[in-house]
């Protein structure tokens, strides 16, 4: 039964971040992107301050798969990279912070390209 717990809390948290999106979309005019873009934000906001990480220490990856988990992963990249390498950090945290999971990214949307061939609409 104690495996469940940490699962839950995963589902709970991913789950409302997802839901919250899910309410703007319907009920604002805001548009997915302009949604994305919040998420991030405030995820770098709320990590930068040092909330989030409480966050991903209580729900795991239903805190860092989320766009905010990203948002909050380019704060602390540039938060480290400042205390080593001065103010040349704030240009390169992020990018080296986050650089595996855009390279996947990146890669796995090749792949999908070459595999699958796209179709007309019509």
């Amino acid at each position: 039964m104690e495996i469940f717990i940490p699962l839950l809390k995963a589902f709970l948290v991913g789950g409302a971040l997802c839901a919250i999106g899910q309410v703007f979309i319907d009920y604002t005019s805001l548009t997915p992107a302009r949604i994305l873009v919040c998420y991030v934000v405030l995820g770098v906001i709320l990590g930068g301050i040092g909330i989030y990480p409480m966050i991903i220490d209580f729900a795991g990856a239903g805190a860092t798969v989320p766009l905010t988990g990203f948002g909050s992963l380019l704060a602390k990249g540039v938060k480290e990279a400042v205390a080593k390498d001065g103010l040349l950090g704030v240009l390169t945290g992020g990018f080296t912070a986050s650089a595996a999971g855009i390279g996947a990214a990146v890669f796995f949307s090749l792949l999908g390209a070459l595999i699958f061939k796209p179709k007309d609409k019509s």
